[in-house]
């Protein structure tokens, strides 16, 4: 069975629901074309017969779980582990190829910073388009956009075309727009390595503040220090499977141990 369900209404039959997000048996595969390149006799061979090579990439593989009203998640794993398809798949933005996902209430997605603007549009009109995206009113968007463009600390340049931003600047306007919008369920992928110090510290603090509102918080980072700090349950993926949950420091103990990292501020922050 292939279940996506992301509802707005909190309540069930039996009353509220005490869980945020279950995830049940999630497999997602990819199909592409991209394989090494060919030799010169292969890819005559291929397109004499007018065929591509198809390959298919195991994103996810069973992977179960659920979770609670008032967690705070943190994801962990190497690069290609399957997390940001995981947050994906939460989100709604990717289907399911086998398994059920289901979500209670509204998500605000920070997926990749910067995704979805329009490059050629100021901060302050991506704020708005932002909001509308998230599914709120143009009245709700109009009354938080000012609030929003202030938080960035862009001054001038939150009137200035995007394009003309650097990555940092971006991620200001990626980040305020995601946490203004006041969401049930917040996800965030790698949003707190971006940034100066002084924006990280801002975006720790409003993380924090959320963290009591939210009905639950999702945060994939290589920062396995803001993990530990930021949530109170953790997932830890590799090569698609769901290896292990539990607190945040036994599973980045087991996932340190696994890579071979031996622990300090460096390897904490960035693996």
């Amino acid at each position: 069975m292939i279940l996506l369900s992301v509802s707005p209404d909190l309540e069930t039959e039996t009353g509220t629901s005490p869980y945020a997000v279950r995830v049940e048996d999630l497999s997602i595969t990819y199909r592409t074309t991209f394989e090494r390149k060919p030799t010169l006799k292969q890819a005559i061979v291929r397109l004499g017969r007018g065929e591509r090579a198809v390959r298919e990439v195991h994103a996810l593989k069973n992977v179960s779980f659920d979770v609670r009203v008032g967690t705070s998640m943190g994801i962990i794993g190497s690069n290609g582990a399957g997390k940001s398809t995981l947050m994906r798949a939460m989100a709604g933005i990717l289907p399911p190829t086998a398994g059920n996902v289901e979500v209670w209430g509204k998500a605000s997605t920070l997926l990749a910073l910067g995704v979805g603007f329009n490059k050629s549009l100021s901060g302050r009109e991506n704020i708005v388009l932002g909001g509308l995206a998230s599914g709120l009113s143009r009245r709700e968007v109009e009354e938080r956009a000012d609030e929003v463009a202030e938080w960035t600390e862009l001054g001038d340049f939150i009137d200035m075309p995007m394009n003309t931003y650097s990555s940092g600047m971006s991620a200001r306007v990626g980040f305020s727009v995601a946490v203004h919008m006041k969401p049930d369920i917040l996800m965030i992928d790698e949003a707190l390595s971006t940034g100066d110090a002084h924006f990280r510290e801002k975006a720790n603090a409003k993380m924090s503040e959320l963290r009591e509102s939210a009905r639950a918080m999702f945060l994939v980072s290589h920062g396995l220090g803001s993990i530990g700090e930021m949530c109170n349950d953790c997932i830890w993926l590799d090569k698609g499977r769901l290896m292990m949950r539990g607190a945040p420091e036994e599973v980045i103990e087991a996932y340190m141990t696994h890579v071979k990292v031996k622990k300090s501020a460096t390897t904490t922050e960035d693996i």
